[in-house]
């Protein structure tokens, strides 16, 4: 194909070669996934070492005068707008598309850099997956695997633009579903951009607790602050960039904390307890309905499932012999949790069946000589 800056059309490709501009955690990821699927994947990024390492781990090969059917460009959302009309003017017969967590202002950004006629082949697309850690050496072939695929086309992308682009998100295994940008944006901000920093605010109180104090961690703390550990700079990308969608949300959660903290205040003695304890009663309330609109397994209705705790004691094969127990039962699990236990050298495997097969579940785990909690 060569190279120039015609508006080009999108024909119909066999799309079996990909370049991902972008070999960070996510660039290559999906390089990985594409690669298994017997896709042909061609690597390019800024930093020459980040993009042999991606190649050297598997994720495709660096051969950046080579054309491809669908350039997926996986650069911070502050320079992918930038990117993405490189590509559309370097490769006119080429479908582009970003993965940038942020879709609107990429768009609009885009619209305000192409020419026109580009914009047929340009597709926004976030693949919702991720680790705490970044880089390619983080990477995971099977980092999309039943996670979400949002795609956000412009109302000028091509039929084919979006139909490529579903394909390739497809294979790696995602649950593709398409949305505009502005309510995928106004989405993510609840979902995942407000959980964010309200992670961040709560890990942030740790720095200064005592030891002796942070021994005493358990589920629940570490269930809140798993993202903290997240990365600064992309986070401070991603929410500059959608920051029209988040300080509204965030807003509101102010707004309700400052309520609930008037009303502690109240119930410490520091000021009128006059309803205070109605105020905490609906904001834990609020949030246990808020809590059961969750989709359930397999992205299913909400289901409400039954609960046990097994103690499992911290050595090989413990694993192996809990769930064989309960396999040999024929009991199917739901869904599963584990904490290590405090000062002893054990786990606490929260096991969650549905309601019909709690009693059987018990039963058999007793009889196995497993200590079972509610």
């Amino acid at each position: 194909m060569p190279e120039g800056r015609s508006g080009g059309g999108v024909s119909r490709p066999n799309r079996s070669t990909v370049r991902i501009v972008g070999t960070g955690l996510i660039g290559a990821s999906i390089g990985l996934a594409l690669s298994h699927k017997g896709f042909r994947v061609l690597l390019t990024d800024p930093s020459p070492t980040a993009q042999a390492l991606a190649a050297d781990l598997g994720a495709g090969v660096v051969a950046d005068g080579e054309p491809a059917d669908v350039i997926l460009v996986a650069a911070p959302p502050d320079v992918a707008a930038q990117v993405v009309v490189g590509q559309l003017t370097r490769w006119p017969n080429a479908v582009v598309a970003d993965v940038a967590s942020v879709k609107e202002r990429v768009a609009d950004d885009i619209r305000s850099l192409a020419e026109p006629g580009h914009l047929r082949r340009y597709v926004g697309s976030h693949p919702m997956a991720g680790r705490e850690r970044s880089g390619a050496v983080a990477a995971q072939q099977d980092l999309f695997e039943g996670r979400t695929w949002v795609i956000c086309p412009l109302p000028e992308s091509d039929p084919e633009a979006v139909e490529a682009v579903h394909e390739l998100a497809t294979a790696t295994g995602a649950a593709v579903t398409t949305m505009p940008a502005a309510e995928h944006d106004a989405a993510v901000a609840v979902v995942s951009h407000v959980p964010q920093l309200a992670a961040s605010v709560v890990a942030a109180q740790l720095r200064e607790l005592p030891e002796d104090a942070i021994a005493l961690s358990g589920g629940g703390i570490r269930d809140v602050t798993r993202i903290a550990a997240s990365d600064p700079m992309l986070w401070t990308q991603i929410l500059a960039g959608n920051a029209g969608a988040v300080a509204p949300v965030l807003n509101r959660v102010i707004d309700r904390l400052t309520t609930v903290a008037a009303a502690l205040a109240g119930l410490a003695g520091e000021a009128s307890a006059d309803g205070s304890r109605g105020a905490v009663a609906r904001l834990i309330s609020d949030g246990q309905l808020g809590h059961a609109r969750i989709p359930g397994k397999h992205g299913a209705a909400p289901t409400n499932y039954a609960t046990v705790i097994v103690p499992i004691p911290d050595e090989p094969g413990s694993f192996a012999r809990l769930f064989n127990d309960v396999g040999d039962a024929g009991i199917n699990l739901e869904d599963l949790r584990m904490e290590h236990g405090v000062g002893a050298m054990v786990g606490l495997i929260e096991l969650s069946v549905v309601p019909a097969a709690l009693d059987r579940l018990r039963e058999v785990l007793e009889e196995k000589g497993w200590s079972v909690h509610e």
